[in-house]
């Protein structure tokens, strides 16, 4: 049986129990009136909801209506450092108040880090967001683009092929997806991408760069050739272009397109020294192909001044300044081949003067050297002589020799004589040491050169 005071404690209880429940609910249709009021300020008065918002921040910091209105007035106006910053203390409520939206929060929270350059908490923020939705473009895109930025190409792919089955006319997804597919060294597909990207935005010279690229890659010489000639003059890419350009010219042995491709990177007026180096270098190599010797000399020594030590061009200063001053040694060389043939005739009687000789063969292997059978009648000897010109300014080795002899055997010549411009192995002499063949270096050459002339 209860006693007296069980009668008195019981409503007590109850009463206290009743009064809890009536705060919280007033407590949950106030906050329910002040998210109501924010919502209704944003969509009347900007300044109302600002001010709204702020006065109740300043009573309470982490107020969620507060912070969530606030912070979506500073995003929508892209001010991101501000909507950051809201948006860190955001994420921390989420755990607490089931109210808020913590997918959105998560997602708006990376996208400001994104423009505020804070790459890793963006990165981190896109990877949560996705873990709730994976078929958002906003995070496809930029899980890409960040993949991009970190060079991760392969992943950079799948997250950008993704945003495109989301929004398939979007300009910065076909742009990333063909630059990291040239990165990967896929250029057929890269190429594809590129071409439809510069078509949504054909001034871009950067995508327009990558699609030369693309092609010089692939050995389409022609269109390359094209898409970088498109370009020559923009000053971000112009001169890299011309390099490209000229390279290509130069290739298909068009000299003069190859000159003018790299003098007009020259001229550009953005143009980095390292650059510089490099086109003139380029210049240089295809005056000296072009056999245009005292064109050749300028930029070398251009080079050479700058640095010394820049790849070959001491030496080709050196080869070519010495061809420079001595027309003979420049024919011998580099000189046409009729012209070269010519001067192998008139050396041939330098060897054996006072004497008749009589060309009886003349055998070309390709730009290398030229062999040229010949019989030789002195008032009481005659032979078969067997030349081999060799035009080289370096090493000649071995082989050659060997080749040479067998070629004797073969003409039944009673000896031969083998002439470079440059000089002989020591693998090229012990051979002909116990043969019927002289080797002629250039110091012998020049002095023979000195008493003949050849017509050009």
């Amino acid at each position: 049986m209860l006693g007296l005071e069980s009668y008195v404690i019981i409503p007590l209880m109850v009463s206290v129990a009743a009064i809890i429940i009536v705060l919280l609910a007033i407590k949950g249709r106030k906050n329910s009136k002040s998210y109501s009021k924010l919502q209704k300020g944003k969509a009347n008065d900007r300044s109302a909801v600002m001010k709204e918002a702020q006065r109740r921040l300043s009573s309470n910091p982490k107020d969620p209506a507060a912070l969530v209105y606030l912070a979506e007035m500073y995003y929508n106006d892209k001010n991101w450092d501000k909507a950051f910053k809201l948006y860190d203390v955001l994420l921390e409520l989420c755990a607490t108040d089931k109210e808020l939206d913590e997918f959105s929060i998560t997602l708006k929270h990376a996208v400001c880090a994104l423009n505020t350059k804070q790459y890793k908490v963006a990165y981190k923020g896109f990877m949560l967001a996705r873990t709730v939705n994976s078929d958002v473009f906003i995070i496809n895109y930029n899980l890409g683009y960040l993949e991009y930025m970190r060079k991760n190409y392969e992943k950079a792919v799948g997250f950008l092929n993704q945003a495109k089955t989301q929004k398939a006319d979007d300009l910065n997804t076909y742009k990333y997806l063909g630059l990291s597919l040239f990165k990967m060294n896929k250029y057929t597909d890269a190429s594809e991408v590129l071409k439809k990207t510069i078509e949504m935005d054909p001034e871009n010279k950067e995508l327009v760069f990558s699609l030369g690229e693309c092609y010089y890659n692939l050995g389409q010489s022609d269109a390359a050739l094209r898409v970088f000639g498109s370009i020559r003059t923009d000053p971000k890419y112009g001169a890299h272009a011309c390099i490209y350009a000229g390279t290509i010219s130069l290739k298909f042995r068009n000299y003069d397109q190859a000159a003018m491709y790299f003098e007009l990177g020259l001229k550009n007026p953005s143009v980095k020294p390292e650059v510089v180096m490099e086109l003139r270098y380029r210049l240089a190599n295809c005056y000296i192909k072009a056999s245009k010797i005292s064109s050749a000399i300028i930029p070398l020594q251009q080079i050479y001044e700058a640095n010394p030590n820049y790849k070959d061009t001491a030496a080709l200063l050196k080869n070519y300044g010495e061809l420079n001053q001595n027309s003979n040694l420049q024919l011998f060389l580099i000189g046409p081949m009729p012209q070269f043939v010519s001067m192998c005739r008139k050396l041939t009687s330098e060897f054996f003067p006072k004497t008749k000789i009589k060309v009886m063969e003349i055998s070309k292997q390709q730009n290398d050297y030229v062999d040229m059978l010949v019989e030789v009648v002195a008032p009481k000897w005659e032979d078969i002589v067997l030349f081999r010109m060799v035009r080289s300014s370096g090493q000649t080795g071995e082989l050659i020799v060997r080749d040479l002899y067998g070629k004797i055997k073969e003409t039944r010549a009673g000896r031969g004589i083998c002439i470079s411009a440059g000089y002989f192995t020591d693998g090229a002499k012990n051979f002909v040491e116990a043969r019927l063949i002289d080797l002629i270096e250039k110091e012998a050459l020049v002095k023979k050169m000195e008493r003949i002339t050849v017509s050009v």
